[in-house]
């Protein structure tokens, strides 16, 4: 009886830590959220909706992810490039949303009208060139050897 009794208070005890624990962090998301939508708003002038969509305890990871790739001018990549990147990805999916903002912000970054033109056309390349090697079932193995001495022919060349 007295095992039985411990092993009791032994799980009313594990219960309560874990009820502990599964209240404490909504507590904590709750303030990373908080913290997360004022500096949208010291940042951007405002919190859009898209960031209003998601749930409080995502905020805080998506905002970080933006701020830490997409608004770091200390990147590897530059703002402009980036949102070039975006608008070929967001013409690719397509996404509406995505291709307004990513070629909005291309242009605040210094794209020009024909950059935006040619990221979106090397989208479509892309895209027709994977139709193709895909459907047709193209070797991989065979592809990569190709491409390895076309551009090991192009280095000779320019040497």
């Amino acid at each position: 009886m007295e095992k039985s009794n411990r092993i009791l208070k032994s799980l009313l005890v594990a219960a309560g830590i874990g009820a502990l624990f599964a209240i404490v962090p909504a507590k904590a998301e709750d303030a990373s959220a908080t913290a997360a939508y004022k500096d949208i708003e010291a940042t951007l002038g405002s919190v859009p909706d898209m960031f209003k969509a998601l749930p409080d305890v995502a905020i805080a990871g998506a905002w970080a992810e933006i701020k830490g790739v997409q608004l770091n001018p200390k990147t590897a990549l530059d703002g402009k490039t980036k949102e070039l990147m975006g608008l070929a990805v967001a013409a690719q999916i397509p996404c509406q949303y995505c291709i307004y903002f990513h070629t909005e912000a291309a242009r605040l970054n210094g794209a020009s009208d024909e950059e935006i033109k040619e990221t979106i056309a090397m989208a479509g390349i892309v895209r027709h060139w994977s139709t193709i090697l895909n459907g047709s079932q193209v070797d991989f193995a065979t592809f990569k050897k190709q491409t390895d001495d076309v551009f090991a022919a192009v280095k000779a060349k320019s040497q």
